[in-house]
């Protein structure tokens, strides 16, 4: 969590200039009972888009450190030892129903620390790979990164998930999650809480973009005078 990032104004106000003429249809109601629009011009999406190329290249498989099961898993054998029970939990989850895989996938990456961006790589915003979010752990963005490509390698459809950039609305801080669609509805993925729900019973998030391989959606919340 953070608070709204200077990348975040400078997406909605790019949005504002750009959207239009690159989207398809009309603003659809969609994510927190938010109207959104669809466009496929992911230009500006720098960190999601060179994040997907990190963890497309070839893995470098070294030879972990000899000794005990501890020395093997320190340092950046720590990488090694976390791909192996990483695809040990994606071979015994093959056959598991989708929403109970929802469950599944959320309690298994909440299990790493936060840790936020500028005490992890010194910067203020890196979106990271599972090896890397494996390696140093992460923010929010990054649980929710390697839930998205751990669903994917169990067979889910990327077209039904995207991960969603909001404000909490209760803490006044920018967060990401991943929204899955099953049927109509929509489950959401939180590093926060383990619990994964329907996004119509969680109330105080705004989403601001959402976004999966092959599109991006601007939301809008109307706001209602009490």
């Amino acid at each position: 969590m953070r608070r709204l990032s200077l990348l975040m104004m400078s997406i909605l106000l790019w949005a504002g200039l750009m959207l239009a003429p690159a989207a398809s249809g009309q603003m659809a109601k969609g994510l927190f009972g938010s109207m959104e629009l669809r466009s496929t011009n992911m230009t500006k999406f720098d960190k999601w888009t060179e994040m997907w190329r990190r963890y497309n290249l070839p893995r470098n498989n070294a030879s972990p450190p000899k000794g005990t099961a501890e020395d093997r898993c320190r340092g950046l054998g720590r990488i090694q030892c976390s791909r192996e029970a990483w695809d040990a939990f994606i071979e015994e989850n093959r056959e598991t129903p989708e929403r109970e895989l929802l469950d599944k996938v959320n309690a298994y990456m909440n299990r790493a620390a936060y840790i936020v961006d500028p005490v992890n790589w010194g910067i203020p915003d890196y979106w990271a790979t599972p090896d890397e979010f494996f390696l140093k752990d992460g923010d929010c963005e990054d649980y929710a990164i390697s839930k998205y490509i751990t669903l994917k390698r169990l067979g889910v459809d990327p077209e039904s998930m995207r991960l969603v950039i909001l404000q909490d609305e209760n803490l006044n801080v920018a967060h990401a999650i991943l929204a899955v669609k099953l049927g109509e509805e929509y489950f959401i993925l939180d590093n926060q809480i383990d619990a994964v729900l329907p996004d119509t019973q969680i109330l105080h998030y705004r989403p601001v973009y959402s976004i999966n391989e092959t599109a991006w959606w601007l939301h809008r919340v109307r706001k209602f005078s009490g």
